[in-house]
This record gives C-alpha cells, structure tokens and sequence, in this order.
C-alpha cells in the first residue's frame, strides 16, 4: 500500500498483528506451539539478552517510536504523563535520546518513585503537575510532553505543562475518546502528535536493552508457565497492584 511504500509500515492498510485483540488487525498465534512469520520480522538477539527479556522487545519499540515522533532535542525538557509500563519505557527513552531533563507525572506515588528509579529528574502528583513544571522552568513550561494514559484528565495534564509552542504526543490510548482542552492548543499554538505502535525500532530497542540503556527487567513482576495464562490475565485485567508485566513460558 501506499504507506508501506512511503516507509510507514506501522499504518499500513492490510496491518496484521499477532496476538492483538483489536478486531481490524488481529492475528492469532502468539501462544503456539510454532508461528510462521515474514523473515522482516524476525531479528538476532545479543547472546546475553535472557529470552523474558527479550519479550519486551515490542514495548520498548513502541516507547521508542513515540520519542522520535515528539522531537524532542537534547535540550529539552519532557513531561512524561503516565508512569505505567509504558511510560517508565518512554522515560528511559528519552534520557537515551539525550533529553536534557525528564519530568514523570502520575497519581500514584509509587509510581513516581519507579520513574525516579529509571531516570526522571523530577516526579510529581498529577494535581500539581503544571505548576511544578512552570517553577522549574522559570515560568516557560515543558518544551514536550508526552502522554502515557489516554484519559481527559491526564491529556489536560500534559497541555497544561508545556509551553507556548510546545508539542504534546499522544501515546496511550486508553479511552477512544477525550476532552481537549481546544482554547489551551490554539492560544498557545500546541502541536498534538499521534504515535502507533513502532515502525522499523526494533534493531534500535534491541540495541538499546542489550547496552541496558533501557532496562526491562524491575517491570517484569513475574515469570510463569504458559498453564497459568488465564488466571494471570484475569489477576492483570484486575489491576492486581504490583503486577506491571508478566511473561509466559512454554
């Protein structure tokens, strides 16, 4: 398709993927035995990449496909609104882009401290998030931010901690649907971005893990065999607390 050829391969037309539940793109396969893949998909891992964490690959692309799409510099200042899998992903990210100063916003102080943990220079509660961005830049603001929820609120959140001129990145997606502070975006001339999935990141998340300039493995809560696959869906799809991630094995 057209975006296959213009090197978007993430927002093709006949996009499949496996072990996605999305209906207009799923495909299935992810706990076979075996899988048939396209030989593009498939790439060598360091010898000292332990296969559990290696399965994190995906996530780490996609927390590194959304910083390339913010365009953020190295003397800038990011606003990480989310510090969940993801987020925690993105923070690393950045300070492996070179960002300047990372700032994590969650409402979860535990979460805070994870994001202190993986290289945030600052965290704060949600609530006041936009003023503490405000007094550590002189009053300027944030020069990105980066959204890891997909709610109202913490989009609120992240238009209301950059600067004039800013740029905000949408990464989660948890609601299809969010109310955009309209006013705030046009007054201040905002640049909204959409990021999906990754698109050609996984050599550079590889690359990434294996120097452990991305470390996976303080999200990996737990390693289990693929017999105990529904019950920990269901434990995860509960929000069980301190379960962030969790890998099956055959």
């Amino acid at each position: 398709c057209a975006f296959c050829r213009s090197g978007r391969a993430n927002l093709c037309d006949d996009r499949r993927v496996l072990g996605v539940s999305c209906g207009e793109y799923r495909r299935h396969g992810c706990f076979a035995e075996y899988v048939s893949v396209p030989a593009r998909g498939v790439h060598r891992l360091p010898g000292d990449l332990p296969l559990e964490q290696a399965a994190l690959i995906e996530p780490v692309s996609v927390a590194v496909h959304a910083v390339g799409r913010s365009g953020v510099t190295p003397t800038d200042t990011a606003v990480v609104v989310g510090a969940g899998m993801i987020g925690l992903l993105v923070v690393q990210a950045l300070r492996a882009a070179g960002c300047r100063s990372v700032v994590a916003v969650d409402v979860d102080p535990a979460k805070l401290d994870w994001a202190r943990r993986f290289g945030a220079a600052e965290a704060f509660a949600a609530g006041s998030a936009a003023a503490e961005v405000r007094r550590i830049t002189e009053g300027r603001g944030a020069d990105v931010a980066l959204d890891c929820v997909g709610v109202s609120e913490s989009l609120q959140t992240a238009v209301a901690c950059v600067r004039k001129g800013g740029a905000v990145t949408l990464v989660g997606n948890i609601t299809p649907s969010v109310g955009l502070p309209l006013q705030a975006v046009v007054a201040s001339e905002l640049t909204l971005v959409g990021t999906c999935a990754s698109n050609g990141e996984y050599p550079r998340a590889i690359e990434l893990m294996g120097r452990r300039e991305i470390d996976v493995t303080p999200l990996i809560s737990l390693v289990a065999p693929l017999a105990e696959g529904p019950s920990l869906f269901d434990r995860l799809y509960a929000r069980e607390p301190g379960l962030m991630k969790v890998v099956l094995q055959p």
